[in-house]
């Protein structure tokens, strides 16, 4: 059942939407939903539903069978769940909430924002909710504390902010995480095409440090943890995030989190106090899901003492604005440290980059793939390995358009190949010693190769 038909099912009149909460509490002094927790979220949906249902049908209103199934799904997603959010979070092709006061209900679905036709009958109502939501991780909010991020049991992750510092009302933002895709999936997406895809395998198994840029919502994470498949089995990942999104298949996987402080402000736990502790644990590599803060400079003396082959994901405009944007970051670390020593832990520490966008049809693309070709007392510099042309507008409303792929600098082609690796041909090799432009002609294009 799609969205707008289960929206308009879960519809009720007026009057019945007052009586929820008569139909919830009757509902909880009959049962104890203490004694379903062992019972799976389905099995204790099923039982409550026999229930309502059986209470209405002895104390309620005459209503016909679509009104009594509506209300019924109402009550129970008051009593177990998250009210109306329940019908949104069931709908898997929802891939954010965004709940701007009561009245206001935005969903990304297939990449497209748009307004639905659902609200919550008061703001007293959805504060419910959001106390329903920040008590689970044992959290507060109120005008002391209006800022809350937490997640739900089902792994989605919420952010909370109220008045004053909302002037729209209660706003809820939930993001869920989509389900993890491989490689090839991308590639028949369309997010990459194969002989890239191919070419990016070959730099994490022969241990290049990958950090992977974009804006908000352009699919960093899916590819971060879509690459980290390339990962060996057999070596020890220490993966570092602010919220597990991360879903690596190998079998040695240290998942770090990190925690924010408690109701009094204490027993906070930093990203960079887990990456400084990471480092202690015998890593073949660090998977950090988003550097944002003191913890980059960390991030990069880890990957200049031994720790090759490391990922990670930054906020960025372009491959360009990446560096700059991760030298930004670096700085903030109370430790002083001139600017020029900063920009040469960036330049020994990074090895590639990789941009995705998202372009205005929804879809979201590996942009440019680039090599940081400066060393030691130089400024930044990249040399390009793929760039998505997008075609003009042809009126269809997608976005299409071409991979260019561009000559690999030598010194990575060989560093690849001492890695027992192989390099696309699709890519060619610049000469030795050659240094070709900014952006040199790219290479011939060539058939795909299987990853």
């Amino acid at each position: 059942m799609g969205l707008k038909d289960r929206l308009t099912d879960d519809r009720v009149n007026d009057h019945q939407t007052d009586q929820i909460a008569h139909w919830r509490q009757r509902l909880l002094r009959e049962v104890n939903l203490d004694d379903m927790a062992m019972l799976t979220l389905e099995q204790r949906r099923t039982r409550l539903e026999k229930v309502v249902g059986h209470i209405i049908s002895r104390e309620g209103p005459v209503l016909s069978d679509r009104e009594r199934g509506g209300l019924v799904r109402r009550v129970v997603d008051e009593a177990l769940g998250l009210g109306v959010l329940e019908p949104l979070l069931a709908d898997e092709s929802i891939t954010e909430i965004m709940v701007n006061g009561p009245d206001s209900v935005y969903v990304e679905q297939r990449g497209r924002v748009h307004r639905i036709d659902t609200a919550f009958t008061s703001e007293e109502q959805l504060m419910q909710t959001i106390d329903r939501i920040v008590s689970q991780v044992n959290r507060r909010i109120d005008e002391s504390s209006p800022m809350v991020d937490a997640r739900l049991p089902t792994g989605e992750r919420v952010n909370v902010i109220i008045p004053p510092l909302s002037l729209s009302g209660p706003v809820v933002t939930i993001r869920r995480f989509p389900k993890p895709f491989t490689v090839e999936e991308l590639v028949a997406r369309g997010s990459v095409d194969g002989t890239t895809a191919v070419l990016l395998a070959s730099l994490v198994r022969a241990r290049f440090n990958v950090i992977i840029s974009g804006g908000t919502g352009t699919g960093k994470t899916t590819f971060l943890n879509a690459l980290s498949s390339f990962v060996p089995s057999d070596e020890r990942v220490i993966t570092i995030e602010d919220s597990a999104e991360l879903q690596l298949q190998q079998e040695h996987v240290i998942r770090l989190e990190g925690r924010p402080p408690n109701i009094e402000g204490a027993g906070q736990v930093t990203i960079r106090d887990l990456v400084r502790n990471s480092l202690r644990m015998r890593p073949d590599r660090i998977i950090v899901g988003e550097v944002r803060g003191q913890e980059t400079l960390d991030m990069m003396q880890a990957m200049n003492t031994g720790h090759d082959g490391s990922l990670a994901t930054v906020h960025a405009n372009s491959a360009e604005d990446a560096v700059y944007r991760l030298l930004t970051l670096a700085s903030m670390s109370e430790v002083k440290i001139p600017f020029e020593a900063l920009r040469d832990q960036i330049n020994a520490a990074v090895d590639v980059i990789v941009h995705l966008s998202r372009y205005p049809d929804g879809s979201r693309r590996v942009a440019q793939v680039g090599v940081v070709a400066s060393q030691r007392d130089e400024e930044f510099r990249l040399e390009p390995l793929l760039h998505f042309q997008p075609y003009a507008d042809d009126g269809s409303g997608h976005t299409n358009g071409e991979f260019r792929r561009y000559r690999l600098p030598h010194h990575v082609a060989a560093r690849i190949r001492a890695a027992g690796e192989s390099v696309p041909a699709a890519f060619g090799v610049q000469r030795e010693n050659g240094r070709g432009p900014a952006f040199p002609d790219h290479a011939p294009p060539s058939p795909e190769v299987p990853l």
